[in-house]
């Protein structure tokens, strides 16, 4: 098919399929369903790229440089928002929501879980809506309702009115961690995922320290409304504006991204072969839902997001109960926030840094060390005296170091799923135990154990030991699974004759890739 042939089934609005196009010499299978103008670019990037050694490194690192300017700081800065949304319960505790709205002795813990019902009612329906819609305009819909309805839970009068605002809101919410590893996916290397993943993440820790700033501003707010109200108002707004700009410029795919040259775009298209994990397809394959659901890591992935949230359900919504309790006032403690975000973006950037000056497949290593601070920083917290208030708030800072290994962790699905559809069950997965994790992970710390709360630091220490042992796990999955895949390529005798380019864009899952390889 030629290229003016390809103009006309687009002007007809067809849809065709990658091999169709002659983009390949082999045809893929199965074929990616594009429209003629996306299977038009993919057809030139291959032609013009046919491997990896005709890409400039020189062009490659402007390219990479423009994509980082372009995508990193507008997840981030929505990131950032996200976490802020997410303390906007914790500070509303201190400047007095439990009295104005009579919450009885469990309201606050179920106003802190009953958030994540609505996620997990939405997470995996979510997930599928956004491989068959533009992701970057269902991202920003979403987190616009999503801000819309934090600023309506400043006007609830009763714990019935802001627990049923809080279900709608965790369902808008269910979709942006999908969506940012797609997004990230969609555009970087495998080698490249865990540093941009750790970049936008650690906009989490800005959004710890900026809301003790948030919290501290509005604490000193003197006007008609209790000042828990106004942080509702105030995040929810900031929240609705930044989701005009996700709308405004944030990509929905390679070949659309605007202020992209076309042949900057090419080359886009072509250093993501080497992934072998697909770009973009918006039919749902349900023989990969059905791979996902009968693959044994895509449980694992889901028994981690529950491990590594239920100490984040706790410490989201009680820090700031948990440094009050060790005897600062209600200013102060919202200021003392800010160490415990530094904190996070510390260790997150320090994982990333490691992780890339490490030899390939260290992540597993990584995350596990990660953990080490963490467990120590949970330890220390029970066994501290009563009194040693400062050893114990260092302690409780320390516990912010498995947000490095849950990070790094995420880039092992964005690598190690194949397929659309598969992708998008699997990463839906990790957050429907994270949802459960964030559930129950409130109900560990018990009002009548301030300021110690044993039950939900032990919650977070035995949680930590779990996962540190998960990664090893992992690690050794992974290494099993690429033995089986080398000895079938060595029976079958096709190892030699791998073109990349008839496995690269044919949304092959994982699995049915004989040439795909894990990484950990």
């Amino acid at each position: 098919m030629s290229n003016e042939q390809f103009r006309q089934e687009a002007d007809k609005g067809e849809t065709i399929q990658l091999e169709e196009a002659g983009a390949i010499e082999e045809p893929i299978k199965p074929g990616v369903h594009l429209s003629a103008e996306h299977a038009n670019i993919y057809h030139q990037a291959v032609e013009r790229y046919p491997d990896d050694s005709h890409i400039n490194p020189d062009d490659e690192k402007r390219l990479k440089r423009k994509l980082d300017r372009r995508i990193i700081p507008l997840l981030g800065i929505c990131y950032f928002f996200y976490y802020v949304d997410k303390t906007t319960l914790s500070y509303a505790a201190i400047f007095g929501i439990k009295k104005d709205l009579n919450l009885g002795k469990e309201d606050y813990s179920w106003l802190s879980s009953i958030f994540y019902f609505g996620w997990l009612a939405w997470a995996i329906p979510s997930n599928l809506i956004m491989q068959r819609s533009p992701p970057a305009y269902y991202l920003g819909a979403n987190i616009f309702f999503w801000g819309v309805f934090l600023m309506v839970q400043a006007a609830a009068k009763n714990f019935a009115a802001i627990a049923a605002l809080r279900v709608i809101s965790g369902a808008a919410e269910a979709i942006a961690d999908p969506a940012f590893m797609l997004i990230t996916s969609m555009y970087y290397t495998r080698a490249e995922q865990p540093s941009r993943i750790s970049c936008w993440y650690a906009f989490n820790g800005i959004g710890v320290a900026g809301g003790g700033l948030i919290g501290y501003g509005i604490g000193n707010i003197k006007g008609a409304l209790a000042s828990w109200r106004y942080e509702f108002l105030i995040v929810g707004a900031a929240c609705s504006a930044w989701a005009i700009c996700l709308l405004l410029y944030l990509p929905n795919s390679p070949a659309t991204f605007r202020g992209f040259t076309h042949d900057e775009k090419l080359l886009m298209i072509a250093r993501m072969r080497k992934n072998q994990t697909g770009i973009e397809n918006r039919k749902v394959k349900w023989s990969q839902v059905r791979e996902a659901f009968t693959d044994y890591k895509t449980y694992m992935f889901c028994f981690l997001g529950l491990i590594g949230n239920i100490p984040n359900g706790g410490i989201s919504n009680f820090s700031t109960l948990v440094i009050q309790g060790l005897g600062f006032d209600t200013l102060h403690t919202a200021l003392l926030g800010i160490p415990q975000g530094v904190f996070v973006v510390i260790w997150i950037g320090a994982g990333a840094l490691i992780n890339e000056r490490l030899p390939k497949n260290s992540r597993t290593l990584v995350c596990a060390l990660f953990m080490l601070p963490t467990i120590s920083g949970a330890l220390g917290f029970l066994l501290a005296p009563k009194d040693a208030y400062v050893g114990r708030l260092i302690c409780f800072y320390l516990t912010g170091s498995y947000q490095c290994s849950f990070v790094l962790s995420l880039s092992l699905i964005t690598s190690n799923s194949g397929g659309q559809s598969k992708k998008m069950i699997v990463s839906a997965m990790i957050w429907f135990g994270a949802c459960i994790g964030n559930i129950v992970g409130p109900f560990f710390f018990k009002s009548e154990q301030a300021p110690k709360y044993s039950l939900g630091i032990g919650a977070i220490l035995v949680c930590n030991i779990l996962e540190f042992l998960l990664f090893f796990a992992f690690r050794f999955a992974f290494m099993y699974e690429n033995r089986k895949k080398r000895l079938a390529l060595e029976n079958s005798g096709e190892g030699e004759r791998h073109d990349a380019n008839a496995t690269a864009f044919a949304d092959l899952t994982d699995k049915e890739n004989p040439h795909f390889e894990y990484v950990y």
